[in-house]
């Protein structure tokens, strides 16, 4: 079978369960996640040793320490799966839901009715928790699900849907196995050759670096949702309360500083920038945070921190629009909050931004004029998360502007059709 025939062949699969998962109750799907997180949690030594031998592959493949990071799983988070599925399973069921009624002058009755999409092909790197999260989330909303993870994740995502498949089976009679399946190649042909087949696929979800998402949306014939890259900021306000700042601002880049939401320029206003550089700078270098500055933020660190323990290099144009995913941060010292809002929407990937202070007005100015799709008053950017959300588990999260924004849960996988209701009208 030739690698198109055996895409095709998914693609059909998926179309044909994703009629039947369509019928499935709200009851039936909950039943079916809850037994889906019970057996992750059985199934945890078979998962991790799974898992090890992907961990001897990225090792191989040169990985960086944070990829490495992202590619691992452990019982935290084998638990956090589960977890993911129980509140997905107690979450609203997104199907069926009115969201627009009314009756013409003629008596015809219109209703807005929310419906799943279809077939969803995700496309993510490393992060093997991405497929239970995605499962679930289009199971919950009625989606068949075609998952093309790295090849340095295989035998983790082939294993985790086998389990999840297994046990919706045992669930559920009626339970569509071609629900959630797998790309089993890592073959990179696999994804245009799937991406072509617009009579079975629906929507594509790509998850992971900028290379990889414009490289899926430039060869994809099915529509894309996706953000290209998390070039967040965090900017402290004149008016911050300084050590709320530093929290912020060591958690957005140092809590895990691989993932999307992670900050990577810290904006810092001038009149506040000698007495919270050196305290800041001080703490990224307990990570050793490779610090990349303009020239003012430069002379203030070098000549404020104690026994610096982070490399000071003067920031290139590139490095403004550069993601990361490691400890390394850009610093730039700013006049007010209108150069920091400037600064963000020029450099800034529309994903998440902050500011820290006290004073409203700046706040309010802030969030109304960053044209990102999350943007936060005294928080960190880390919160960008379905799960931090309330969502559950993610099944992404987009910087489009139309259709889906921000963290992607239930809600954002459907779709609607207008459901007619009459008594014999006809049209004059």
């Amino acid at each position: 079978m030739t690698l198109t025939e055996q895409m095709t062949r998914l693609a059909k699969q998926a179309k044909t369960a994703s009629r039947e998962l369509a019928k499935l109750t709200t009851a039936e799907k909950n039943s079916c996640l809850l037994a889906m997180a019970e057996a992750l949690e059985r199934q945890a030594d078979a998962l991790k040793q799974a898992n090890a031998l992907d961990m001897e592959v990225g090792a191989k493949m040169g990985l960086s320490a944070a990829m490495l990071d992202r590619l691992k799983l452990d019982d935290k988070r084998i638990a956090a799966m589960s977890k993911g599925l129980r509140e997905v399973a107690a979450l609203p069921d997104p199907v069926g839901r009115i969201l627009d009624e009314r009756t013409r002058p003629n008596g015809l009755k219109l209703q807005k009715m929310s419906t799943p999409i279809g077939v969803v092909v995700i496309i993510y790197e490393s992060r093997p928790n991405v497929t239970a999260d995605a499962a679930s989330l289009c199971f919950k909303s009625g989606n068949a699900t075609i998952l093309r993870g790295g090849k340095e994740a295989l035998n983790s995502n082939q294993i985790i849907a086998k389990t999840m498949i297994e046990a919706g089976k045992q669930t559920l009679a009626s339970f569509p196995e071609h629900g959630i399946q797998v790309v089993p190649t890592p073959e990179r042909e696999a994804i245009p050759a799937l991406l072509s087949l617009t009579q079975y696929v629906d929507l594509c979800m790509p998850r992971g670096g900028e290379g990889l998402i414009r490289a899926v949306a430039e060869c994809s014939k099915v529509p894309v949702i996706k953000h290209y890259k998390g070039v967040c900021h965090v900017f402290v306000d004149a008016d911050a309360d300084l050590k709320m700042a530093e929290e912020i601002a060591f958690n957005a880049k140092c809590q895990r500083p691989a993932v999307c939401n992670a900050m990577e320029t810290l904006l810092v206003d001038r009149k506040v920038a000698r007495d919270f550089l050196p305290v800041i700078g001080q703490r990224l270098g307990e990570k050793r945070v490779q610090l990349r500055v303009d020239a003012e933020a430069e002379a203030i660190l070098k000549s404020g921190i104690r026994n610096p323990r982070s490399e000071i290099k003067h920031a290139t144009e590139q490095d403004w629009f550069t993601e990361y995913n490691d400890y390394i941060l850009n610093i730039r010292v700013v006049d007010g909050v209108k150069a920091a809002i400037d600064h963000i929407n020029y450099y800034g990937s529309a994903h998440s931004d902050a500011i820290v202070t006290r004073n409203e007005a700046r706040a309010r100015q802030f969030l109304a004029e960053v044209d990102s799709a999350t943007v936060y008053w005294n928080a960190s950017t880390r919160f960008t998360d379905g799960g931090e959300f309330g969502m559950g588990a993610e099944i992404g999260i987009s910087t489009d502007k139309i259709g889906a924004r921000g963290p992607m849960g239930l809600e954002e996988l459907t779709s609607y059709k207008w459901v007619g209701i009459g008594n014999g009208q006809v049209r004059t």
